[in-house]
């Protein structure tokens, strides 16, 4: 192996800590923050997440989709005040749900729905998010999946996929479109 190899795998190794360690001080720059400024920025994100929440609930009841929530859910997740995060964030709840939820539906189809399908469709579906290089979808998959197989529901696991897909897709456009109107007219 050459130096340059050599160096460029203890690099990859080192990098998650490097992250770990931004995460962190950026934690503390925001921690730092005078109460007013928090304040300020508190409010504004907490009207910006029910805005974006409740122009995602409300339309999906029109277009059959019963669960109206999961839009909801996703629209909070997706709302940030860096654009940059949020559609790097509505991606990952995309990609999550369409790799956890297919696995889910796969396993639901293969081996039932069983606590060991349950424990095989979260494991498929981390391990899938690493072998696809989407690392950062991991948890969305695994919550998907934990949907897929595990919350009650009358339909079938396929119709359960669809309407979580949809739904998901739903609340990042909102909350895109939510941050876009607060950028374009409301923010100086």
């Amino acid at each position: 192996m050459t130096e340059k190899a050599k160096t460029q795998e203890r690099s990859d190794k080192d990098l998650p800590k490097e992250i770990e360690k931004l995460s962190h001080r950026a934690a503390k720059l925001d921690k730092s923050l005078p109460l007013r400024m928090r304040a300020k920025s508190g409010v504004e994100q907490g009207i910006l997440s029910a805005v974006a929440a409740v122009a995602a609930y409300l339309p999906p009841h029109y277009f059959g989709l019963r669960e109206g929530f999961w839009g909801s859910i996703t629209a909070i997740s997706v709302v940030q005040t860096a654009p940059e995060a949020a559609r790097n964030n509505g991606r990952d709840q995309c990609i999550g749900s369409a790799v956890g939820g297919l696995i889910g539906v796969a396993v639901v189809f293969m081996t039932g729905s069983t606590l060991w399908s349950y424990i095989l469709a979260v494991v498929l579906s981390v391990f899938a998010c690493w072998c696809l290089n989407v690392v950062s979808t991991t948890r969305l998959a695994a919550i998907t999946a934990t949907i897929i197989l595990l919350v009650p529901h009358t339909t079938t696991p396929e119709h359960m996929l669809v309407s979580r897909l949809s739904e998901v897709a739903w609340g990042v456009a909102v909350a895109l479109a939510v941050i876009w109107v607060r950028q374009r007219f409301l923010k100086p």
